[in-house]
């Protein structure tokens, strides 16, 4: 029986990882479902098994943080409010070797604990030494956290979602070749990098309480990335960087696309807020971002075994918000945090931040009660006034100011051209170009100069044969095939037609002087006299040129005014074609006048260039025979 007593008092059920709350409750889950209209859309990205990786028993990074952050998220009922949750593709090793060097992969990649010993040369030439040691299937922990930051970088370049999470994601301190501070393969990198394919331009926050050296670095030459950093920065704290002074590369495209908010220790939230809103607003105002990202690295709350700030997870999550309503895309990202109870509270409640519901402040249960049993298992633990505040408001308006200074060097957002034309567009547009000049010209019309169209354009204008006249805009006079003259002059059993309007006349104001017309010849009329000439048959050379007309037209009434080759091809024609001009010299034989104006009984400068005119059409016509006839008008 005391055997029996006693193996009853050691169950799994009493064990401390299901704990009795007594009198504390706990967070009903939220189960009402949100519109996709309604709110922004929001893509939650956990790698399977992210949080399972080990870096050793004494070592400050816990990726475990990342497990109780997902529970306390799926016990909320958070996953109800989030459009789309991803298990996303580890990052492939082409993906990885877009930032980093080829050598520093196959070193990722072939390293383990095992044979980590034979290979110490090379272990320290790459930097994983005490802070970034080598453990069990670290290339795939890294390929975890970089695959989701990719895949939600695209999420955020498709336009598919507006806020994209990834908690297993901002490692800032990875460089291109080397690893450093707890961070191997930089995520972020790769993940702006996938953007700016998309995305103009991109702002870059970091709230982590290290400065964001590895990701500063990388686009120290840029433009097109600024990187803004809130940090600590006393000189020997890690890494050592991110003074105020920094600002680029002096003379380079970068210059002024650095900006840095050192901090010193203890900074409350209300100061904590009033730098980061206002430094913000203006970065944002001046830079004008395309897309932001958002390193939300929770060591800079207080009580962080790290960190030596005092912000709590309210100031930290308003941080958050105040970048959402932005209403920008939005990549948010984790990072830093080594004190696994508040990091997950903090992502927790951020998450709910960004999907806009408002949580309660008893936690839900899960089988990691035993992490929040101090607190009393409250999202919202005392946070604050652990480490005195050695910030004054003097120092952080200094530096507001200082800020302020380097935004006026950015002389409003850069333009960027995302990429070259290609020269068969090049070829193209300028095709394009050309023929609008030629249009403009009056070169390109139906069935004259079809050849210079553009590919798919539709054309308006009306299509008038040699033998159609117009009675107005759109009449055209025609009974069973037999033209029905508007107007006849009959001379010697013959009937000669007289066109009382013709396509494109104007006398009207803004009409540019020789554009009237069919042909468009130059000149006003002036010297048009009465003498026209009516050909009894029909032009025998430019007739037999014409396959497509079976019947006879009947005579045009032609004026002598303006027919010899060299008049009327005066104005806008340097860009017309020898093929456009035969056609239009071919139309303007062929088509009606516009109705002579009434001139002065005599005219001797009219009836010379008349006589000249008649001369010239009588070498052309070899074998018609004109007759000279006066005509009252």
């Amino acid at each position: 029986m005391v055997r029996s007593s006693q193996a009853q008092s050691f169950t799994f059920s009493s064990s401390a990882y299901f704990d009795d709350r007594g009198p504390h409750g706990y967070a009903q889950p939220i189960t009402e479902r949100v519109n996709p209209h309604s709110r922004p859309i929001v893509s939650y990205y956990f790698p399977k098994g992210v949080g399972e990786h080990h870096y050793g028993q004494l070592h400050p990074m816990k990726p475990h943080r990342l497990t109780l952050t997902n529970a306390l998220v799926l016990g909320y009922g958070l996953d109800k409010q989030i459009h789309h949750i991803y298990n996303p593709p580890l990052a492939t090793r082409a993906e990885l070797e877009t930032y980093h060097d080829k050598d520093y992969i196959d070193f990722l990649s072939k390293i383990t604990p095992q044979n980590a010993p034979s290979h110490r040369t090379i272990i320290d030439s790459f930097n994983c030494t005490e802070d970034c040691p080598i453990f069990s299937e670290m290339y795939t922990f890294c390929r975890m956290s970089a695959g989701a930051s990719l895949a939600a970088s695209r999420k955020l370049c498709s336009r598919t979602t507006d806020i994209a999470i990834n908690w297993s994601g901002g490692l800032h301190h990875a460089k291109r070749g080397e690893a450093s501070g707890f961070c191997y393969v930089n995520d972020i990198v790769l993940g702006i990098l996938e953007m700016l394919k998309y995305f103009p331009r991109v702002l870059y926050i970091d709230i982590d309480i290290h400065h964001g050296d590895g990701v500063e670095h990388a686009f120290y030459l840029s433009n097109r990335v600024l990187t803004l950093s809130f940090h600590k920065y006393t000189g020997d704290f890690f890494p050592g960087t991110g003074k105020l002074s920094d600002t680029g590369t002096p003379s380079s495209l970068g210059s002024h696309f650095t900006l840095n908010v050192p901090l010193l220790d203890g900074i409350n939230d209300s100061m904590y807020l009033t730098t980061f809103k206002t430094v913000v607003e203006d970065t944002v105002t001046s830079f004008r971002p395309s897309a932001i990202v958002l390193q939300c690295g929770a060591d800079s709350l207080g009580c962080d075994r790290l960190g030596a700030f005092n912000l709590s997870i309210a100031a930290h999550g308003e941080c958050v918000n105040f970048v959402r309503k932005f209403g920008v895309p939005l990549l948010v990202l984790g990072g830093g945090g080594y004190t696994v109870k508040n990091v997950s509270r903090c992502w927790t409640y951020e998450t709910s931040v960004l999907v806009g519901t408002s949580l309660p402040d008893e936690l839900p249960r899960t089988p990691y009660d035993s992490f929040f049993r101090d607190s009393l298992w409250k999202l919202h633990p005392p946070l604050t006034g652990r480490v005195a505040n050695q910030n004054t408001a003097a120092s952080l308006q200094r530096i507001t100011i200082a800020i302020r200074n380097k935004l006026r060097f950015l002389q409003g957002a850069p333009s960027i051209q995302m990429q070259e034309l290609p020269p068969d567009l090049e070829a193209w547009l300028e095709e394009e170009r050309r023929g609008e000049d030629e249009r403009e010209d009056g070169n390109l019309s139906n069935g004259v100069g079809g050849g210079n169209a553009v590919a798919g354009e539709k054309r308006n204008d009306r299509s008038v044969r040699r033998n159609e006249f117009f009675e107005g805009d759109a009449d055209v006079d025609m009974e069973d095939g037999v033209l029905v003259p508007s107007g006849s002059v009959s001379v010697s059993g013959s009937t000669t037609t007289t066109a009382t309007k013709t396509r494109g006349s104007s006398s009207g104001p803004g009409r540019k002087p020789g554009r009237g017309g069919v042909g468009k010849r130059g000149g006003r009329g002036r010297g048009r006299g009465k003498s026209v000439s009516v050909s009894t048959s029909t032009a025998g050379r430019e007739d037999a040129d014409d396959d497509t007309e079976d019947a006879t037209p009947a005579p045009p009434l032609r004026s002598t005014r303006g027919r010899g080759r060299g008049r009327g091809r005066g104005r806008g024609r340097g860009k017309a074609t020898a093929a456009a001009t035969r056609a239009k010299d071919k139309d303007e034989h062929n088509t009606p006048d516009p109705e002579p104006e009434p001139e002065p009984d005599h005219d001797p400068e009219g009836e010379a260039e008349t006589d000249h005119g008649t001369e010239r059409q009588s070498e052309r016509q070899e074998s018609s025979t004109p007759m000279e006839l006066d005509v009252d008008i």
